[in-house]
Order: structure tokens, then C-alpha cells, then sequence
């Protein structure tokens, strides 16, 4: 693709409750040690004060378009990238876009779970290909704490609540984002059962009165899921560098999805990229799904991790089973 695609900004934005994991130790059998020890999670952000995918979507992305320089207003495509929108029907793009003040413009949501930022930013990378004036925002949020069962201690203290959100042009006066350089994604329906959210789908309808069955909330082989996303992420990461006739050595920071700990550094070392190179904050926020990758990109700039000249490769992996890989140049 000869057209450029540059992140002009980016935000995040978290609600303000947080469940540590001496609160988990009061509501499951669990302790503080054994989270940490299995997963790096020390604490999650969660929606407790009825925040809801659209308020977390809007923050984000108020912050992302006052860093970018621009208004709402100059948008010409809103995607957001979640499976936990406020409604079916209306979308989570077509809400957001309200709450900014605009209308008229394209608006639809993309779902591929932990994969949805990466998703949205291959679809957003081919708009401003055909359109080459487009101004996208993506967003991606969810309210995992509305799927999660909290008797559930294999699942529950995995998750958390977030947005992430950039604003995506082929031009970049005074560019002090990034460049998107490629991106990768692909799938495998045939494993999805290793990883679900079924209850309320048309495969497994509600009729009024029924009670809400288990599988309303994440369902998940743990340790199938463990192995299938170290080996797919560290693939698809090498298969961008071997596009690009790049190497490990290449690479100033890697940000995979924030899934636990123990993938974090699994994924680094099939890479063979060094520890001080990889940015994690899954201890502060857990997995956060389609929020992961760009709540860790937009912290890992405001805080210096990533620097002005750094190549970033992120790398998710999600339920379906999809995943996927990109790079970026800032």
C-alpha cells in the first residue's frame, strides 16, 4: 500500500474503580501471591459505577483527537473495535459518533475480541488507502466485568475494563505519532471453543423469563488458550519482520496484548527480543481485550518507553481464534 497511515494521536481511559487482588482474595479462593505469581495482574480497572463501553470509548478518544490537533468534527469514519458494545442494536461507532457530535459519517464496530485493535487498524489502513482525505478514528474498548463470572476465580482475575483509542490520517503535519508500516492479522474458527462468550448469540438464544446460563460469561481452556497464543502471536510477529527483511534486532519495543505475565515473557523469548525492551502494564490493568495493545501503546508513549526514531512491533491474540501483528515507525 502506497498510501501513508499515521497516527496523528492517541488517548486511553480507564473508570476510576479498581479490584486488587486482596479484593479477589474476599470473593473467591485466591490469594494475592498466586495471582501474581501466575499472571504479573496486581490490579484491574472495572466498571462498577456503570460506566459503559461508549463512556470509556468517548474519553479515549476526546484525548487521542486533543493530541492529534483536531475536532470531531474533521472525522470522516469512526470504528470501534469491542464484543461488550452498550447494545446490539444501536452500534458502539454509531453511539460514539453521537456523543462527539457528529453524523453522516461511516460508523460500524468491529469484533475479533483481544484482535479488535489490530482489526480496526488494518480496516481503517484500507479506507485511508481508497480515501486518501480520510480522517479514522478507531477506538477499542470493553467492559470485559460484564461477561465475567466472579465465582469463576480461573477467569474473573484475569480481566479488566478499558479504552484505547488513535486518530489515523495519510498526513501528519508536524507528525509526532507514528507511522503505520503493515499489518498482519488472520484467524482459525476451528479452536474458537477454546475461548467463548456464546449466551445471547442466535446459537444460544434468550426467551423472556429464562435465567442467565453460564455461558453468558468467558468460557476458557486455559492452558489450550496459553499455547495457542504464545505460538500464533511470536509467528505472526515473525512473519511481519520477515516481510519487511527486518529482525529481532530491528526492534526498539515490542507491546504485546496484555493477556498475563507469563505469555508477555513467553512471546518475548520465542522473539528472542530482551526483557528491557518489552513494555508491559497488565499489572496495573489485567486483560483489558480490544483495549490492550492501544492502551499499552498510548501509556507507553507518555511515558518514554517509546521515543521519537523507535521501530514498535505489537503483537495480539484473541478469541475466534484471530491475532495478528504490526509495525510502527515513530
Amino acid at each position: 500500500m502506497n498510501t501513508s497511515c499515521i497516527i496523528r494521536g492517541m488517548g486511553h481511559c480507564v473508570p476510576d474503580s479498581v479490584l486488587t487482588n486482596a479484593d479477589f482474595e474476599r470473593m473467591v479462593e485466591t490469594n494475592d501471591e498466586w495471582i501474581v505469581s501466575r499472571t504479573g495482574i496486581r490490579e484491574r480497572h472495572v466498571a462498577l459505577n456503570g460506566e459503559t463501553c461508549v463512556d470509556l470509548c468517548h474519553g479515549a478518544s476526546v484525548a487521542a483527537l486533543e493530541k492529534a490537533g483536531m475536532t470531531a468534527e474533521e472525522l470522516t469514519h469512526v470504528i470501534v473495535a469491542t464484543f461488550s458494545p452498550d447494545a446490539v442494536i444501536p452500534s458502539a461507532a454509531c453511539m460514539l459518533s453521537h456523543r462527539l457530535g457528529i453524523s453522516g459519517r461511516m460508523s460500524m464496530d468491529v469484533s475479533a475480541a483481544c484482535s479488535g485493535f489490530l482489526y480496526a487498524l488494518e480496516t481503517a489502513r484500507a479506507l485511508i488507502a481508497l480515501h486518501p482525505q480520510a480522517r479514522v478514528l478507531v477506538a477499542a474498548c470493553d467492559i470485559v466485568s460484564s461477561r465475567v463470572d466472579y465465582t469463576d476465580r480461573g477467569t474473573c482475575i484475569l480481566f479488566g475494563d478499558g479504552a484505547g483509542a488513535v486518530v489515523l490520517t495519510a498526513d501528519a503535519p508536524g507528525l509526532s505519532g507514528g507511522r503505520v508500516l503493515d499489518v498482519l492479522v488472520a484467524s482459525d474458527g476451528a479452536v474458537g471453543d477454546l475461548l467463548t462468550v456464546k449466551g445471547g448469540g442466535s446459537g444460544t438464544p434468550y426467551k423472556l423469563g429464562d435465567t442467565i446460563r453460564r455461558d453468558f460469561f468467558v468460557e476458557m481452556n486455559g492452558r489450550e488458550v496459553y499455547k495457542h497464543a504464545v505460538r500464533a502471536m511470536s509467528s505472526v510477529c515473525e512473519e511481519l519482520l520477515t516481510r519487511h527483511g527486518l529482525t529481532k534486532d530491528d526492534v526498539d519495543v515490542l507491546i504485546p496484548h496484555q493477556a498475563n505475565l507469563r505469555i508477555v515473557e513467553a512471546v518475548g523469548k520465542r522473539l528472542d527480543i530482551p526483557e528491557s525492551k518489552v513494555f508491559t502494564n497488565l499489572q496495573k490493568y489485567g486483560n483489558t481485550s480490544a483495549a490492550s495493545v492501544p492502551l499499552a501503546l498510548s501509556e507507553a508513549v507518555a511515558e518514554g518507553f517509546v521515543k521519537p526514531g523507535h521501530l514498535v512491533l505489537l503483537g495480539t491474540f484473541g478469541g475466534g481464534f484471530t491475532w495478528g501483528s504490526a509495525l510502527v515507525k515513530f
